[in-house]
């Protein structure tokens, strides 16, 4: 099976990150557990599989594309989906229907969820501490290359940790909301995507959304947490 299809993953290393949000002019540091993390973006075909449900076009020959057009909830109802299709414990725990209902964060699960924003961008810049993990035109597809159009997945070079796609092609839901203060519920996107020009396709640039939209540039990647290990063991 196709591993861009079939949800293969990536172990990212821990480590500490520095966020920044260029409107508050803040920083605050993370300190990053190891995780594992989809080396491309949800694509149209692994949605599809997993959820019966086709957002976006959907036809023949689509099926590489990133999935877009879906909310942050639909990105929950996914993870949760996926981890009962492999037997696993569900990340979430979701109280009520649609768009309104509440989600949870089981952290103990073993099962598929969103990144937290800290974990997305420690995967994205994979050790490096420029804007960027390599060449915009080689690593990503945006404005300027992307004829206004998303690609399939893995058609740019990844960063040095195996990830594609991390800028450009589509933003990525992530776990956090944004601020609760001022925005209330909308959570957190990363990454750039097709539409965007280079200055928003960088590993800091930070973008919120409620968790009800869908549009024709977001998707999202899963991730999961990576047991501790035993007590007394390697």
């Amino acid at each position: 099976m196709d591993a861009y299809a079939s949800g293969e993953m990536a172990a990212v290393p821990g480590g500490l990150v520095t966020l920044t949000d260029r409107r508050t002019r803040r920083s605050w540091a993370v300190d990053v557990a190891p995780y594992l993390l989809g080396t491309v973006p949800v694509t149209r075909e692994w949605y599809a599989r997993v959820t019966g449900e086709r957002p976006g076009d959907g036809g023949a020959g689509q099926g590489r594309l990133p999935v877009e057009g879906v909310s942050w909830g639909d990105a929950v109802r996914f993870c949760n989906a996926l981890s009962r299709r492999e037997g696993l414990a569900p990340a979430y725990r979701v109280h009520g229907d649609g768009d309104e209902a509440e989600v949870a964060w089981e952290r103990s699960a073993d099962g598929y969820r969103l990144p937290t924003e800290a974990e997305w961008e420690h995967a994205c810049r994979a050790g490096t501490s420029g804007p960027r993990y390599g060449p915009l035109d080689e690593v990503a597809w945006y404005r300027g290359n992307s004829r206004e159009r998303p690609h399939p997945v893995g058609g740019r070079l990844p960063n040095a940790w195996g990830l594609y796609d991390m800028l450009g092609n589509v933003w990525e839901w992530c776990w956090d909301v944004y601020d609760a203060e001022v925005y209330g519920a909308y959570r957190v996107l990363r990454g750039g995507g097709w539409f965007d020009e280079h200055w928003s396709c960088r590993a800091s640039v930070r973008r919120r959304s409620h968790p009800a939209y869908r549009v024709d540039d977001v998707g999202f990647r899963v991730a999961r947490s990576r047991p501790a290990p035993a007590a007394g063991g390697a």
